[in-house]
């Protein structure tokens, strides 16, 4: 048995199996029905799997792109059957998904390196950042690392309290300058303390600012100038966190907060909660960013390691 078939137990199998309870029932259902009794993939099968595949927040330029190669692939492979077809769309679905560079990592490991590994988290208000936040640093800690977590979102009282609420939770260390300070000088003295303390991990978390705002954007720049600064390389990802019950909404973030800072890796949260799972695929062909983690449940055991084949087999099971 490898690695990743002990880590991805039965248990985690099952939540995201649940987790995307609803997105199947939307989307893949659909899919199946239109399939059902087909000997060809005609005119009116394409359109109606367009149509399924907009309404389920695919976006449009990946559903042409998908509607494009299923018929080049059908022409070649001269299809024959339902199950066939299955097959060939799940087949373009993974590509999809390993376009964007997504690697199928196998645990909640860290780079190889000079530590402390700097994570830095950004996202608006209310897409689960800190909660986000606080399941991944309850998955290090459970690997051995020891880290701490920075409360770079200065203009809340809430983000503060909540961050510290998961450090204790967690059993981490926690750092903070209070409410109304700068944001760049606690992001770097949270990798200073890092340093300092010989820790593995510093994570930092970042105002849920709108990303409508261009001053709030350009901070974003700033605290990751303020890192550098500390520590030259870091942040060494900067994850950007999703609401994936937002459907095409998250993708107008996306695109406002890569311009903002680079973007290394994405979180997609509240899967269970939304039929709008489809978004995944338009996300990760629009931005060609590796999708890292998703969210399938509210327990702290239930973000997942995105693995591409891992979704698309729950997704047509």
């Amino acid at each position: 048995m490898s690695f990743f078939k002990k880590f991805f137990t039965k248990e985690k199998e099952e939540d995201l199996d649940k987790g995307l309870e609803k997105t199947k029932s939307n989307f893949f259902s659909q899919i199946s029905k239109a399939v059902a009794g087909k000997a060809t993939v005609d005119e009116e099968f394409l359109d109606e799997l367009e149509q399924i595949l907009i309404s389920s927040d695919v976006g449009l330029e990946t559903t042409i792109k998908i509607i494009d190669r299923l018929e080049a692939k059908v022409a070649e492979d001269k299809y024959l059957n339902t199950s066939e077809l299955n097959d060939i769309l799940k087949q373009l679905i993974i590509d999809i998904l390993s376009e964007n560079n997504t690697v199928d990592q196998e645990d909640y490991i860290i780079p190889a390196g000079d530590k402390p590994y700097v994570l830095m988290v950004v996202g608006v208000n209310g897409v689960g950042k800190t909660t986000t936040i606080g399941k991944l640093a309850n998955q290090f800690k459970k690997k051995g690392h020891d880290l701490v977590l920075g409360a770079g979102d200065t203009f809340r009282a809430a983000a503060v309290d909540q961050l510290k609420i998961w450090a204790n939770r967690v059993d981490c260390f926690f750092f903070n300058k209070g409410m109304n300070t700068d944001p760049a000088a606690v992001a770097y003295e949270t990798v200073n303390y890092a340093m300092e303390m010989d820790l593995d991990i510093a994570i930092i978390d970042t105002a849920g600012r709108l990303h409508t705002k261009k001053h709030l954007m350009e901070e974003l720049s700033k605290i990751k100038r303020s890192v550098d600064k500390r520590l030259p390389g870091a942040p060494h990802d900067v994850l950007l966190v999703l609401d994936a019950s937002t459907g095409q909404n998250a993708i107008e973030q996306a695109k406002r907060f890569i311009k903002a800072t680079e973007v290394t890796a994405l979180a997609l949260t509240k899967l269970d909660g939304t039929a709008k799972g489809g978004v995944i695929l338009g996300i990760s062909d629009q931005f060609k960013i590796p999708i890292k983690y998703i969210g399938v449940g509210e327990g702290i055991d239930q973000l997942q390691i995105f693995n591409k084949k891992a979704f698309v087999d729950s997704l047509f099971k």
